[in-house]
């Protein structure tokens, strides 16, 4: 189930975007459930993070859809928001909200499709996975999109993650077998890096989250090798 809102003032381009998610059911066996806002105010009066993907309207009478797109971020960083204007010149600034993409008026099922077809995959890959830690006094259940990177301490693993910092017993080996698959890598013998939430590489350095994470030489180029694969895959 892939739940979708449409923020959008004119009934028409409503009817419309409702008959092309109709479409997008039929032609590929998702589940939709849709909810419809008629101004950027209504989605973030009482916004709680109920929606994956949102279908969002630029000018609107009240709350312009950049405005509230904002507003939205701070409460909801993972939904995934589309933009939907007949103003091009609107992306660049889209993306200062990262904002997936934008589709521009007058819109055609095809288009629509092919971009919210690519939305619906990034939801897929980033479903949520869990892996279980043993801390101390007991175990501790975590989504892995949650752990920004694992560093080995002695005898122990650091989980530097959303929701803080967990101590765990066991082996960098032992947890990048739990992680394999799941976009990590190793930066140096001592970091285990979610790629998910790696901002950039700077003198030697992955930033993760503000902080700088020394990449030795000899795992340079496969962490690189690694992150440029990733960032083509969620693009």
């Amino acid at each position: 189930m892939i739940r979708v809102a449409i923020v959008e003032d004119d009934e028409c381009y409503i009817s419309q975007l409702q008959e092309y998610l109709k479409d997008f059911e039929k032609d590929t066996g998702e589940e939709l459930e849709v909810e419809i806002y008629r101004d950027g105010d209504e989605i973030t009066s009482n916004y709680k993070a109920q929606h994956d993907i949102i279908l969002m309207d630029i000018q609107m009478k009240f709350v312009d859809g950049m405005t509230a797109a904002e507003e939205i971020r701070q409460k909801d960083t993972e939904v995934i928001i589309m933009f939907i204007t007949n103003m091009p010149q609107y992306a660049i600034r889209g993306y200062e909200v990262g904002a997936l993409d934008y589709i521009l008026k007058p819109v055609t099922y095809f288009a629509f499709s092919q971009k919210f077809g690519r939305a619906a995959a990034r939801l897929k890959k980033k479903a949520k996975k869990s892996v279980v830690i043993q801390v101390k006094g007991g175990v501790h259940r975590m989504d892995v999109s949650n752990i920004y990177y694992i560093e080995s301490q002695a005898h122990n693993l650091i989980y530097h993650t959303q929701d803080g910092v967990f101590v765990a017993s066991g082996t960098m080996k032992q947890a990048e077998k739990a992680l394999d698959g799941l976009n990590f890598s190793r930066g140096n013998k001592g970091y285990l890096i979610n790629l998910e939430h790696v901002d950039g590489v700077q003198d030697k350095c992955a930033i993760v989250k503000g902080e700088k994470l020394l990449l030795s030489r000899p795992r340079t180029n496969a962490f690189m090798q690694d992150l440029t694969r990733y960032w083509s895959e969620v693009e």
